[in-house]
């Protein structure tokens, strides 16, 4: 399972940089969006795929009667989950404002304007 994920991961991160090298602003956007999707699946896989229990310890013992899953790269993903689309919202509102102010999406146009 974990070769799939890490095919997995590397295609995403290639479509996502093959997308942020074009030269449209939305497509930009779509590669970052695969970037941050790109690097959660690769925490995930790192923290290594375990099929476990709640990590509680009962009361009255020191450690875990059983195998447990590891809640740390659980954490993490979801913490990278928000602020990847905070990121992604702000930058799609950006990027809606530029359009509306000139009229393109285009970064060889956009950088025209710069004058």
């Amino acid at each position: 399972m974990e070769i799939v994920l890490a095919i997995t991961v590397g295609g995403l991160y290639a479509a996502g940089i093959y997308m942020m090298l074009r030269r449209s602003v939305v497509k930009l956007l779509i590669g970052l969006g695969l970037l941050s999707h790109a690097a959660n699946l690769l925490i995930f896989t790192a923290g290594g795929i375990v099929r476990g229990h709640v990590p509680v310890i009962p009361a009255g013992e020191t450690q875990p009667l059983t195998n447990v899953a590891d809640p740390l790269p659980q954490a993490l993903i979801l913490t990278a989950i928000v602020i990847s689309f905070a990121v992604l919202a702000f930058a799609l509102v950006l990027v809606y404002r530029t359009y509306q102010t000139l009229g393109t999406d285009d970064l060889d146009q956009l950088r025209a304007t710069d004058t």
